[in-house]
């Protein structure tokens, strides 16, 4: 139902935007711009989905191996103490939680082809259990809002950006946006808590997060003990060493079971086909809706109206000209990072809107894109509070960039 609203909303206010330019300014290209995103944003659109479907039937084959191999029931068993509280709908040791675990530990490595196939494979096995075939349940909430929230330890790609655009460290907001993106997720799973009525107060779960603080700890000692290059040598390094590992793995696991491991992949990678042609409408409507917004310069009024409000209160408004990043990153991944490159084109790398506009990026992930691709996958159409809890956590990951870049270079 939300997403109803937002769909008919991003229409209709770029259509009174843009008939108030062309009355009063004489704008005369803008519903032409607003026309030519339709077409673009839909071409867009497709062309994800085409090139999900080899990640996705490359993945999803490998997850098949993994589960007829039981490697996702062992996985699903090591993480039952704290996932039978974060999803306590879900049964005891179902093989859904080790496949929630692997998506959400791609994610944090930054391996989004990997992630985004065994995230949906997730909704999958979740809308298993949905007795309302159309009505998301709270364990798709809680898990689509751990996507959301964006937690990522291994930003190479916007070290990557900063150090093409001139960055003299590019890894100085490592350390920011590490912080920022764990205080994006943790106001994710604490607001969905509240909705669902989820205590987190109890030995099993501060345990899980103190060593989720003590690994972020090590992780960001290690790296601040390297250069540039190291880091990003590293970095990159673990993580397809990790990827590889898991495959190998599984099929190592199918070996053992004495399963046709090639029959099993194929069956799996036909489910990914499958997938990414039914994500396609959903993904078409959610980045029309996104182009015409932005084609009729709705977004640029937003960023101006905050200025000035900002402004009109006596604030420091230095900020700002990172803010499309932030606005951006929830409705566009792509749209969010050419935000980001256009802040530090224009503002310079090392300057601060420049580093701020880096952790929006990195601080939290792309909201309705995420919605709109994980329900769509399963036919789900009234999300409940998944926006709400998806947005509180990307506000607190924005409130927290903000805060954390004045720390770090203000």
């Amino acid at each position: 139902m939300v997403l109803n609203y937002i769909f008919i909303a991003f229409f209709l206010i770029a259509f009174a935007i843009g008939l108030m330019k062309l009355i009063f300014f004489g704008d005369i290209t803008v519903f032409p711009a607003i026309i030519d995103s339709t077409f673009e944003s839909a071409k867009t659109a497709f062309e994800i989905s085409i090139g999900l479907t080899g990640a996705l039937s490359l993945w999803l084959g490998i997850m098949k191996i993994g589960e007829k191999g039981g490697v996702v029931n062992v996985l699903a068993c090591l993480l039952s103490p704290v996932f039978c509280r974060l999803f306590p709908d879900v049964p005891k040791g179902h093989p859904v939680t080790g496949t929630i675990f692997m998506n959400i530990a791609a994610n944090m490595l930054g391996l989004d082809n990997a992630a985004t196939p065994m995230g949906l494979k997730a909704m999958g096995e979740l809308q298993a259990m949905n007795k309302k075939k159309d009505t998301a349940t709270n364990p798709m909430i809680m898990f689509l809002v751990l996507n959301t929230s964006g937690l990522t330890l291994i930003p190479v790609s916007i070290m990557v950006y900063r150090a093409q655009l001139g960055a003299a460290n590019p890894s100085d907001v490592f350390i920011p946006l590490l912080l920022a993106t764990f205080f994006s997720t943790l106001t994710g799973i604490i607001v969905t808590s509240m909705f669902q009525k989820i205590n987190l107060i109890n030995r099993t779960m501060l345990s899980a997060l103190g060593i989720m603080c003590l690994a972020v700890s090590a992780i960001i000692w290690g790296f601040s003990m390297m250069d540039r290059e190291t880091m990003e040598i590293v970095s990159r390094t673990a993580a397809n060493v990790i990827l590889m590992s898991i495959i190998c793995t599984f099929i190592v696991a199918g070996m053992r079971k004495r399963i046709n491991v090639y029959d099993v992949f194929i069956e799996g990678a036909k489910e990914g086909f499958k997938t990414a042609v039914t994500i396609i409408p959903y993904l078409v409507a959610i980045l029309v809706g996104i182009g015409v917004f932005r084609a009729s310069g709705g977004m640029d009024w937003l960023i101006g109206g905050i200025s000035w409000t900002i402004e009109a209160v006596g604030g420091s408004t230095e900020f700002v000209g990172a803010l499309p990043t932030a606005i951006m990153k929830p409705l566009s991944g792509s749209g969010a990072r050419g935000m980001m490159v256009d802040a530090m084109t224009q503002y310079g790398a090392d300057s601060f809107v420049g580093r701020l506009a880096s952790i929006f990026q990195g601080s939290t992930d792309t909201t309705f894109y995420i919605l709109a691709v994980y329900f769509g996958s399963v036919g789900i159409r009234k999300t409940r509070h998944a926006v709400t809890c998806g947005l509180a956590a990307d506000l607190a990951g924005i409130i927290a960039a903000i805060i954390i870049c004045y720390m770090f270079f203000g």
